[in-house]
């Protein structure tokens, strides 16, 4: 499939037949980016557009993160674009998303921004919903997906759709696994051969939890700590099993859906992952945040 590169959002401004979907990635695409678009695709159908972004957004990076050696592969990101079904990539410069430079106005993550990865990362979520925020503008789709690995992202970008009225459908897509139970992520190519043995610990965590479902809440964190506490090569930032509608705590008596989150270091690289759990019978008819499901 032939997919048309854009620099500037100004060519996503001339009329399309049928619906358009977004996928917003970084860059260095692999796997778990392209089941994104494919899904993408199989929603909107032949007659709809799939517009992939690409770009390393400077906001969500802070102080002695890996903004500079980000893996940047512009050309092999187009590539899997198009074998997924894509029939655009934009990918503007940083002076095209922030014309006048760092802006003033931001959005902000709030309170639920502030837990667990906004904790370890501060700022973080307020750059990544602004520019969600000014993609999701530019690329005027009707649905977007999001990967559920960024759990807490996902989150908040449907809190913020929701709460100021975005008139976009945000989707959340399952998230991709190696065979041996890994999450794909861009930045499992900075791992050692001995720090990806040792990362196999944080899904081996969620595995282990959701195996004591039913045993309840308490017992699936004490279940996945047991693992975590065993391993080598692992320095465990949290382990949380949190309500996906704000990320609070869930407690005890906690029935519905619940997300089991997980981030550690291993070596110089920091990983998250998480898994959807449902305690209690499923509940009927859709939920307002319902993206774990």
């Amino acid at each position: 499939m032939t997919v048309k590169l854009l620099r500037t959002a100004d060519g996503l401004r001339a009329p399309h037949r049928g619906r358009r979907a977004v996928v917003m990635t970084m860059g260095a695409l692999h796997e778990g980016h392209a089941t994104l678009i494919r899904t993408a695709r199989d929603h909107v159908g032949a007659d709809g557009q799939v517009v992939v972004t690409v770009f390393v957004n400077p906001l969500q990076f802070g102080p002695g993160e890996d903004l500079d050696r980000y893996p940047r592969t512009l050309d092999a990101d187009v590539g899997t674009a198009a074998a997924a079904g894509a029939d655009i990539v934009l990918a503007p410069s940083v002076e095209e998303v922030y014309p006048g430079g760092e802006p003033q106005v931001r959005i902000a993550a709030g309170p639920m921004g502030e837990r667990y990865e906004g904790a370890a990362r501060p700022g973080h979520f307020d750059g990544m919903l602004t520019v969600v925020a000014k993609l999701l503008h530019l690329t005027a789709p009707d649905v977007a997906f999001y990967g559920r690995k960024d759990a807490q992202q996902l989150a908040l970008i449907q809190r913020m759709a929701a709460d100021l009225n975005f008139g976009v459908e945000i989707v959340g897509v399952p998230t991709v696994r190696e065979p041996d139970g890994l999450a794909l992520s861009s930045r499992n190519r900075y791992l050692t051969v001995e720090d990806r043995e040792s990362a196999l610990t944080l899904s081996r965590a969620l595995f282990a939890g959701r195996d004591a479902l039913d045993a309840g809440p308490d017992a699936v964190r004490e279940a996945a700590r047991a693992v975590l506490e065993k391993a080598d090569g692992i320095d465990l930032d949290y382990l949380a099993l949190v309500d996906p509608a704000d990320f609070t705590e869930a407690g005890p008596a906690h029935t519905g859906p619940a997300v089991l989150a997980v981030a550690a270091r291993v070596g110089t690289t920091r990983l998250i992952d998480n898994l959807p759990l449902e305690f209690g019978p499923p509940q009927s008819g859709p939920a307002e945040f319902g993206a774990f499901r």
